[in-house]
């Protein structure tokens, strides 16, 4: 549970670490999804390369445009393995229009703000959509899944059958 702008949020957190084995139920989460966080391991090359296959998949089966997704670099602590440069990420994140920060959850660098920054982004998000509905609703525009009505036409308008002359 984290405050944002006087609310309370309750994030609720699935955390399938990239292991195979949950792809076939992960599909099923992203559509319910607004948030995302992919992480990678700074000090392994291959799981920043996994990344761009993960977003992928977030991307194919969650609602791309209202679904938050941010980038995490973990493990900074290990400085001295580091295999994927700050930078390199960073363009990478800004490219996908993803927010990045790096994280260490051994001495809790950064893990909380990580946390704080997705759920104010979709709490911001979420708001906005709220108050386009809202504006939608009160200028009269029909929005998603009301239903109109269409007349049968202005009246003394001829008709012809299919087959008349």
């Amino acid at each position: 549970m984290i405050q944002v702008e006087g609310r309370t949020l309750k994030a609720q957190i699935w955390d399938t670490a990239g292991q195979e084995r949950y792809r076939a139920i992960t599909s099923a989460y992203y559509r319910g999804a607004v948030g995302a966080l992919l992480v990678y391991d700074v000090t392994k090359a291959a799981t920043f390369d996994n990344v761009k296959r993960w977003l992928k998949e977030l991307r194919d089966h969650a609602d791309a445009t209202n679904t938050v997704v941010m980038l995490i670099g973990n493990k900074t602590d290990l400085r001295h393995l580091r295999a994927v440069a700050q930078d390199e990420a960073a363009v990478f994140a800004e490219r996908e229009g993803l927010s990045f920060v790096e994280t260490s959850a051994l001495d809790a660098t950064n893990v909380d703000k990580a946390f704080e920054t997705l759920l104010t982004e979709i709490y911001r998000t979420v708001s906005k959509k709220a108050l386009a509905s809202e504006d939608a609703a009160a200028s009269g525009a029909v929005g998603e899944g009301q239903s109109i009505q269409v007349s049968g036409g202005e009246s003394g308008a001829q008709t012809r059958s299919c087959c008349s002359f």
